[in-house]
């Protein structure tokens, strides 16, 4: 019988303890916010970033209450601008002296038919999903290629596969953030840097549903195997595993986190 409800949370195990990570649009509770929450479980030590200063500010503050305020900083970002990006991984390495992980999560989602569709509403999409991950990627880089190595995980989509009416936009975006985790994993294997993907199909947060109607959710959740949506928290167990040494043979791969039908 599917449940429905899913799996109990899992504990941390030190997995990724001693790290410093920078994790992009980390603020509220969807897969960054997850991902930083299951990092400091882990005994990362964490910089978030968002382009949402507010929200970003209370979630430190959350986050600093139950971890202490010496594991988790916070640097407004957005990732579309090089200066902030530059500032983000100077900030990185200034608060903890050294950048061991960095997941780029930044992303911009929507629905617009093809035919309708505005260079503005492509641009924008591509501008924040696919070149703020490019950004983000060169920063890190140049930054482990010097200190002995990293961990990079890209944030993709199942939709990078898997065709979805009212979605090339978005699509196209996110196979070319599978296409760049590739390209970079082989340049960065020479530093002693892996670079990875995780691609979730359906994973529930509250920003997912403002910009999804609910017939739509409603047709995806039926796609999937277990009958239920993932929980943001699953796709970043994935995550951790991606950043920690467990993955240590792995790189330029794109693991999918779906239990969508064939």
């Amino acid at each position: 019988m599917t449940n429905v409800e899913g799996p109990p949370y899992v504990p941390g195990h030190a997995l990724l303890d001693g790290r410093t990570a920078v994790i992009t649009a980390a603020a509220g509770a969807g897969i960054g916010g997850a991902t930083a929450r299951r990092f400091l479980e882990e005994g990362a030590r964490v910089l978030i970033s968002d382009a949402h200063p507010r929200r970003l500010k209370a979630h430190e503050a959350e986050l600093a209450e139950e971890f202490g305020p010496a594991a988790v900083t916070a640097l407004p970002c957005d990732v579309t601008d090089e200066r902030q990006v530059r500032a983000l991984f100077d900030a990185a390495v200034a608060a903890h002296g050294r950048l061991d992980v960095v997941v780029n999560n930044a992303g911009l989602g929507g629905t617009a038919p093809l035919a309708d569709m505005s260079d503005e509403q492509w641009t924008r999409v591509l501008d924040v999903t696919l070149n703020g991950t490019f950004r983000c990627t060169r920063a890190a880089l140049r930054l482990m290629r010097t200190s002995g190595g990293g961990v990079i995980v890209n944030n993709a989509s199942v939709v990078g596969w898997r065709a979805q009416a009212g979605q090339a936009h978005y699509a196209a975006a996110k196979a070319g953030v599978m296409a760049l985790t590739r390209c970079a994993a082989v340049e960065a294997a020479a530093y002693g840097v892996r670079v990875n993907a995780v691609s979730p199909s359906l994973a529930m947060h509250p920003h997912l549903v403002k910009v999804t109607t609910p017939e739509l959710l409603a047709e995806l959740t039926e796609r999937e195997a277990f009958g239920r949506y993932a929980q943001p928290w699953e796709v970043a167990n994935v995550i951790v595993f991606l950043a920690s040494d467990y993955s240590s043979y792995m790189t330029g791969e794109v693991v999918a986190v779906s239990s969508q039908h064939a």
